[in-house]
């Protein structure tokens, strides 16, 4: 068995469950690998610690079996920049503060590593966005790809945009607010349920367009189907504006049109037997909280 290990976290007791996970993949006799800043962080509290390292762009191939993300969900979206298209699976250990993606107990680091051996787990592919623009947002790079959402926003000023929106070639409307998102049902319990979005099931085929603090009024969430191809043109009274793709940000000027669609591959999460979607909402959205229930 061959594992990556990624992780974002420095509580004083998180690592200890890291070098809990080493030392039951070390029995089990998997291969380990650690992303190069976080192996400099543990070897920084264990001079022995020595394994392969990766990078963006080295170390890490599609004969790995698990990717494990140590920390809270925004290292769930940076530990997607890692796996790309490899198809490597990944599961979230959460050392952070809600964890909606990251779902596994950090104190069972143990117990995960013998359930994913014995199978007690399903894959959940989760699709994603892409954004291009012509001329290419170089910020991004070969990132340009996102698991929660792409977002326009105002730069610079307390003023808000417009948002030209077309839909695979037709004009949809001009968003008057302070910005668009653009999410995928993974997304849509983000920064788009915070804008009054709609909570989709990870395996709907759907994307939904939020509107942050719309100064249309009948401007609403809309539901749309995740094949569409949608085309976003900023104005504003400040030349630059700023797109984000999950937490990774770039300014970008005023008119240049941005192409945003769903990815030609999907991010494979693992869901243990003993967590679900549905019981994520229910526990950490208090999704239906009532005395009566």
């Amino acid at each position: 068995m061959k594992v990556a290990i990624y992780g974002q976290s420095y509580q004083d007791n998180a690592l200890e469950y890291v070098f809990e996970l080493i030392d039951e993949l070390t029995i089990v006799d998997a291969k380990i690998a650690v992303e190069e800043e976080f192996h400099d962080l543990l070897t920084a509290h264990d001079p022995d610690v020595s394994f392969a390292t990766f990078t963006h762009t080295s170390g890490l191939d599609s004969s790995y079996d698990l990717f494990v993300s140590f920390g809270g969900d925004g290292t769930i979206l940076r530990a997607v920049t890692f796996v790309g298209d490899l198809g490597i699976p990944i599961v979230g250990v959460n050392t952070g503060r809600l964890g909606f993606l990251s779902t596994y107990k950090k104190e069972e680091v143990r117990k995960m590593v013998h359930e994913f051996i014995s199978g007690a787990y399903k894959v959940v592919e989760r699709s994603l966005v892409t954004v291009k623009a012509d001329p290419e947002i170089h910020e991004f790079g070969d990132l340009n790809f996102a698991l929660n959402e792409v977002t326009v926003a105002r730069k610079d000023t307390t003023s808000m945009i417009t948002v030209e929106t077309h839909l695979n070639d037709e004009y949809l409307t001009s968003y008057w607010a302070d910005g668009l998102i653009v999410a995928t049902p993974t997304g849509s319990t983000g920064y788009s349920l915070s804008c009054g979005g709609p909570v989709i099931t990870p395996t709907a085929q759907s994307l939904v367009i939020t509107p942050i603090a719309p100064h249309n009024l009948n401007a609403r969430p809309l539901v749309i189907s995740d094949d569409t191809v949608i085309r976003l043109k900023v104005s504003g009274r400040e030349n630059k504006h700023m797109v984000s793709l999950d937490s990774r940000l770039a300014s970008i000027k005023n008119g240049k049109e941005l192409v945003i669609q769903k990815a030609n591959f999907t991010i494979k999460m693992i869901e243990y037997t003993s967590e679900s979607f549905l019981k994520t909402i229910r526990n950490k959205l208090l999704w239906g909280q009532d005395k009566r229930n």
